[in-house]
Order: C-alpha cells, then sequence, then structure tokens
C-alpha cells in the first residue's frame, strides 16, 4: 500500500469541499498531496490549469516556459498582471501561485523544452498537461510521453473553437495517433496571427485541469479516446472517438520513432525558396530609397497600427493582385510578426520577383524599436 503524506489543520480546512465529497475524501487528497503534475506553456491554457492545480492541492506542480510576459498576453493569460509585462512567465506564474497555496511546491523551468532535456524533466512528473501552441514542442512532448509512459492531458485553442483529450494513457491513443506528421509549413497559422477569444483558453483550459485531477485521483472517466470539441460561437461541445493507431510511428506496434528528435516547425519557410529578412529598423531608409511597404495583414488589423506609406494588399488576396506590383522594385513584405509576411515573401521570389525581404519580427517589432507610438496587439 502506498504511504500517503498527512494533511495537516491548515489543510483540512482549506480542502474541506474536496473532503466531504465521498469520490475524493481525505485519502484523495492526500493522493494529491503525494502527486506531482507538468505544465508545458504558461500561456492562455497553462493559466488556468496552474490555478486548479494549485487550488487542488496538487503537490508539486513544474512549469515551463522560456518566454516573457507581453502586454499582448493579458487578454486571456490570468497568470499576469500588467506590472508582470518583460517578466519571465515562470517568475510571474510562481510568484502567483505560491501565494496562492503555500502548502505546494512549485519548481520553474525557465527553458525551451528539446530533444535534450524533454526527458528529463518529463520524468520527474506523474502526468502531463500540455499547453503548448506550436507544432514542434507538441510532439515532442507527445513522443517524451509515450516513451516515458506519461499520461497527457492536452488542449489548443485557435480563435473560437478548442479541443481538449487524455493523450499516452495506457491502451489509449497517443497525438499522433490522430496526426501522424505536423501539417504543412503556413498551412495553420498560430493563436498569435489568427488571434482567439480572450475567454476560450479560460474553458479549455479548466477542462484540462479536470481531466488532470481526475487522473490523479483515479477517479470518474477521462477523455482517454475521446476527442472534445467545443465551438464557442454556437456554446456546443461534440465528442469524437478516437482509437489507438497500430501503425502509428511512436506508439503502434512496429513504431518508426524511437528516440526524440524535434517536429519540423509549422511555421517555417519551405526549403525551395530562402527568404532574406532585414531589421525593422531599416524600413524608413529604405522607403525612401524608393522602396515598396506591402502590409499582408488583415483590414481589421489596419485599425491597430498601420505605417504611413505601406501599400495594404491581405494575403489571402496577393496571388490575384500580384499585377500591382513592380517585379523590379525592392519589396519589403510585413504582417504582425513576420510568419505570414514571410509565407508571401517567398510566394512573390518564386513568382520572378527580384528583390524581396520579410520584415524580422513584423510590425510589432517596428513598435517596440522604432515607433512607440504604434500599439502592440
Amino acid at each position: 500500500m502506498v504511504e500517503r503524506p498527512s494533511l495537516t489543520k491548515e489543510e483540512l480546512e482549506r480542502y474541506a469541499r474536496h473532503l466531504i465529497l465521498p469520490e475524493v475524501g481525505a485519502e484523495g487528497q492526500r493522493k494529491l498531496k503525494g502527486s506531482s503534475a507538468l505544465i508545458v506553456g504558461l500561456g492562455g491554457l497553462g493559466s488556468p490549469v496552474a490555478w486548479y492545480l494549485a487550488g487542488a492541492g496538487v503537490g508539486r506542480i513544474g512549469i515551463v516556459d522560456f518566454d516573457v510576459v507581453d502586454e499582448s498576453n493579458l487578454q486571456r493569460q490570468t497568470l499576469h498582471l500588467s506590472s508582470d509585462v518583460g517578466r519571465l512567465k515562470t517568475e510571474s506564474a510562481a510568484e502567483k501561485l505560491r501565494a496562492y497555496n503555500p502548502h505546494i511546491e512549485i519548481v520553474t523551468y525557465a527553458e525551451r523544452l528539446s530533444a535534450e532535456n524533454v526527458l528529463k524533466i518529463l520524468s520527474e512528473y506523474d502526468v502531463v498537461a500540455d499547453g503548448t501552441d506550436n507544432f514542434p514542442t507538441r510532439y515532442l512532448v507527445n513522443d517524451a510521453c509515450v516513451l516515458l509512459k506519461k499520461p497527457n492531458a492536452y488542449a489548443s485553442i485557435f480563435r473560437f473553437d478548442g479541443q481538449a483529450s487524455v493523450f499516452c494513457a495506457e491502451g489509449g491513443p497517443c497525438y499522433r495517433c490522430l496526426y501522424p506528421d505536423p501539417p504543412p509549413p503556413g498551412s495553420v497559422p498560430s493563436c498569435a496571427e489568427a488571434g482567439v477569444l480572450g475567454v476560450l483558453p479560460g474553458i479549455l483550459g479548466a477542462i484540462q485541469a479536470n481531466e488532470v485531477l481526475k487522473l490523479l485521483l483515479g477517479i470518474g472517466d477521462p477523455l482517454v479516446g475521446r476527442f472534445l470539441c467545443f465551438d464557442a460561437l454556437r456554446a456546443e461541445f461534440r465528442e469524437y472517438e478516437v482509437s489507438r493507431n497500430p501503425d502509428c510511428p511512436v506508439c503502434g506496434e512496429n513504431p518508426s520513432i524511437r528516440s526524440l528528435e524535434e517536429a519540423a516547425s509549422a511555421c517555417a519557410p519551405t526549403d525551395a525558396v530562402r527568404v532574406p529578412e532585414i531589421a525593422p529598423e531599416e524600413i524608413p531608409k529604405r522607403m525612401a530609397a524608393g522602396a515598396l511597404l506591402l502590409d499582408v495583414r488583415e483590414p481589421e488589423e489596419l485599425a491597430i497600427s498601420r505605417i504611413e506609406g505601406a501599400l495594404h494588399i491581405p494575403m489571402d488576396e496577393v496571388p490575384m493582385r500580384m499585377t500591382e506590383l513592380e517585379r523590379e522594385r525592392e519589396i519589403l513584405v510585413v504582417c504582425r510578426v513576420g510568419e505570414r509576411s514571410r509565407e508571401v515573401a517567398a510566394l512573390l521570389l518564386q513568382n520572378g520577383f527580384a528583390r524581396v525581404y520579410n520584415i524580422e519580427g513584423g510590425i510589432n517589432a517596428y513598435a517596440r524599436r522604432v515607433d512607440r507610438s504604434l500599439p502592440l496587439y
């Protein structure tokens, strides 16, 4: 029989509403106190997961994120305050969580997960909660969970839609059973590019935390083999069955992935075209010399910030409107953070435009480093 840590008088009072649940009780609360969970990503999803796991009394919580708090995070990332802008997310989060529940341990990892460190970090926790917002890390976490036999409480968000499931649990599928390989570069925009309704990650993060607690307590029916989808505009949930794929490259009967290797970035440019980049500080000088600044953002983004003198053609319209551009003229392509503009620049180069450059970091980098009167978003 596993020996559980005892509960102090303060903990008995704090967790009273758990203790009167027959499915949890004192034994379940002691089980949570002796358990551990790792939260990968402290953004929109990781914030509610961290709050609820800390509040529930999970004894040791690891938090992984290498990024710093940005003003645009505050619309949805509830762990961070305006005063935290510029701080490491792990530092900001740990401060709040330790103040919220001084009876638990918070372990911070202010580093990017990689094939070199992921197995060591994940091996120290009972359950992983994947709140990442990029495909390379999502596949890396999945593959590590399979190799370590760690359940992965997964969620993702996009605009008004969210998804949740539990992968890598015993007998259940992994993420690659559903999506064997990352999507082609540029085919799926990030939340930074496409946007997300601020309340959506709160909903999905709460579901994610619920799955973590069920797994740690050993109660209920976790989302193993079930893929839950939520449409915020319709307030509608739908559930789909997901089976383990015997041909899965990582958890199948004859896996082709036996060691960790990071998946190719979904946002990386194609190998066929190398897109040169220039710093945002170059824009005024090059425009003065005759270069065209091509802004490929959506119309609603222009209402937030714009650079005087830029030609606006939304990304999706560029293929039909290339005749409006001079092939021999220097063209500087800009978007919000440099992802969409890189794809457009590659397209122009492929179609015979001689001098095309992507603006590194997009208009947000321009606002930070050149024109501070422009808002960041």
